[in-house]
């Protein structure tokens, strides 16, 4: 466990890796006494600020969501982080490279949600009732942390490796078995990557209601008009200058996110 100075000096150094585009040492070795609890902490210091430049939550992201990135990190259950509305990204808008450290893109399936979560007993029948639209979506992610080395502290206070999103249109989830929908990654024409939705907790459903749990211990609601990212489909996939990523849905139709 860290004191508040450890936490506001740890908020302070990635804040600052981030805004300069360099990247530092993993919290953990700066900071050994590090927790779970502490990175949350720190990756709230670091949303408030940006609250209070101007910025708005849009919604929240879950990552580590399948078993495999669990078992690497040594945890069993997933992480989540903030999507701010500064971070959102446009299809039609090339996206400059080196606004970031080390970006990578990532697929899901996206929920927008039509009305407010229940939080504490939220279940996956309370996630689909609520929802607007399941939306293609390509999640922006990076690491303020040099070269990705990354512990599941790490990660959390670095707002769960989040850096940017863009979704597409969608349809509504009644329209659609949401454990069933095959994802495949391109780009310049080759298939970098291909998965199906149920690699998300066997639902994608099932982590959108966990994510609503968990944030309502800490009095935080998922709200109406939110974007919920419930975790990737497929693995992730490194970011170049001049790239073109497009993800193709089942049912849902594609979604691309281009590099400059």
């Amino acid at each position: 466990m860290l004191t508040d100075p450890q936490r506001q000096r740890a908020a302070e150094i990635l804040r600052r890796a981030e805004h300069s585009r360099s990247p530092v040492a993993p919290l953990t070795e700066t900071f050994p006494q590090i927790d779970t609890d502490d990175a949350y902490q720190i990756q709230l210091l670091n949303i408030r600020h940006r609250l209070d430049a101007g910025a708005g939550v849009h919604g929240h992201k879950v990552g580590l969501s399948s078993p495999v990135m669990q078992r690497m990190m040594g945890v069993d259950e997933p992480d989540y982080g903030h999507l701010l509305d500064d971070m959102e990204l446009t299809s039609g808008v090339p996206v400059p490279v080196s606004r970031y450290c080390f970006p990578r893109v990532e697929v899901e399936v996206g929920f927008v949600l039509g009305d407010d979560l229940p939080g504490e007993d939220c279940t996956p029948a309370d996630v689909l009732a609520a929802t607007e639209r399941i939306v293609p979506a390509l999640e922006l992610i990076d690491s303020r942390i040099r070269d990705w080395r990354i512990s599941i502290a790490d990660t959390i206070a670095d707002n769960a490796s989040s850096a940017g999103y863009v979704i597409g249109e969608g349809r509504a989830p009644r329209e659609r078995d949401l454990t069933a929908i095959d994802a495949r990654l391109f780009s310049g024409g080759e298939l970098l990557a291909e998965g199906r939705s149920d690699a998300v907790l066997g639902d994608p459903a099932v982590s959108v209601a966990w994510l609503a749990r968990t944030v309502a211990r800490f009095g935080v609601p998922l709200k109406k008009g939110h974007l919920v990212l419930p975790g990737s489909c497929t693995r992730a996939a490194d970011v170049t200058a001049g790239a073109t990523f497009t993800a193709e849905f089942t049912g849902l139709g594609p979604v691309s996110l281009s590099f400059i």
